[in-house]
């Protein structure tokens, strides 16, 4: 019997022919391996290139860190944990870890707030607020070298910072305001805040405009205060948010770089060295780059336990919500 005749024997005794499969063959192996095709060629050439420029140069830097190396010579003296206990006995490189944890705490503390007040402000409806976002915005889409440049030749003796005190009567508050050791770190703070809260102030204002403004106005119809709204629901509501600003402001303060080594190259005397900085005054200019590669060894090692930290104890409930978002 052909298939064509048990086809119609099977439509006339009401049973449809069920056809079997191909012995030796399984339905979805075909369709599996050409998926699997699909993200080797697409994922491919992105994980060759992180694992070239992201996950060699740390396993480099790790092997580096146990050798005394000038970068020239063949790697031949081992010495194990040297370059860490020397690291960890340098009061400059102690210093440096706590001007970046300074700047830590102080961006925390200084920054989120205003970067709150403006980013309601901006919120509002106020005239003009196109140009006021874009002038909040502008210095954080500057160049750092450019923007270090620009603060350097305003903070020079006698020049655009120190004429504008003097014309408002105020030239007893002139400072030497790269060269004091005692004022250079603020100042360097200063010109972090002017560079980089604009992006929390996009940040936050992104997440303000979020907020669904029935919640508003009910508790406004309820008699509560622009205080108490701000409070009780818009500041909750920005709570991922502003973990977020915070996640990424911590790491870039932990980082820190460009505006240092143009502004004050670390100095007068260390007082505004980073670990960066640091790195690269030992890696690049004294040629101790084993003793470097352990300094970015240390700085990954922070980076990465806090980061961990804070995935698992700050944005534990914010990753956990997207879930099981995502789940429903």
């Amino acid at each position: 019997m052909t298939s064509a005749e048990a086809a119609t024997t099977g439509a006339r005794t009401g049973r449809a022919s069920t056809a079997r499969p191909v012995a030796g063959r399984r339905p979805g192996r075909g369709r599996s391996g050409r998926k699997a095709a699909e993200l080797a060629l697409f994922v491919g050439p992105a994980f060759v290139l992180y694992a070239a420029f992201a996950l060699a140069p740390i396993v480099l830097a790790f092997y580096y860190s146990f050798y005394n190396w000038n970068g020239i010579t063949p790697l031949t003296h081992f010495i194990g944990l040297g370059n860490y206990r020397r690291a960890f006995h340098d009061p400059v490189f102690l210093e440096s870890v706590r001007h970046n944890f300074y700047i830590v705490f102080l961006t925390l503390l200084v920054q989120l707030p205003i970067a709150l007040g403006v980013a309601s402000l901006l919120n509002a409806r106020l005239r003009g607020r196109a140009l006021l976002r874009t002038i909040f915005f502008a210095p954080y889409v500057l160049s750092e070298v450019i923007a270090a440049v620009i603060w350097q030749l305003m903070l020079q003796p006698d020049s655009l910072a120190d004429n504008i005190l003097k014309s408002a009567g105020l030239g007893s508050l002139v400072q030497g305001w790269l060269s004091d050791p005692k004022i250079a770190l603020w100042t360097l703070f200063v010109v972090v805040t002017w560079k980089y809260i604009g992006f929390g102030i996009i940040l936050l204002l992104a997440g303000l405009q979020g907020i669904p403004g029935e919640l508003t106005e009910a508790a406004e119809v309820d008699g509560a205060s622009r205080w108490a709204v701000f409070r009780h629901i818009k500041l909750p509501l920005l709570g991922p948010t502003i973990r977020i600003w915070a996640f990424l402001s911590i790491i870039g303060s932990l980082q820190l770089f460009d505006l240092v080594y143009i502004l004050t190259g670390g100095g007068p005397i260390n007082s505004t060295s980073t670990m960066v900085t640091y790195m690269t005054d030992h890696g690049f200019h004294r040629f101790q780059f084993g003793y470097g590669s352990a300094i970015a060894v240390v700085l990954f090692l922070i980076s990465f336990v806090f980061s961990l930290a804070y995935q698992r104890f700050v944005l534990r409930r914010d990753t956990e919500g997207a879930l099981t978002n995502a789940a429903r």
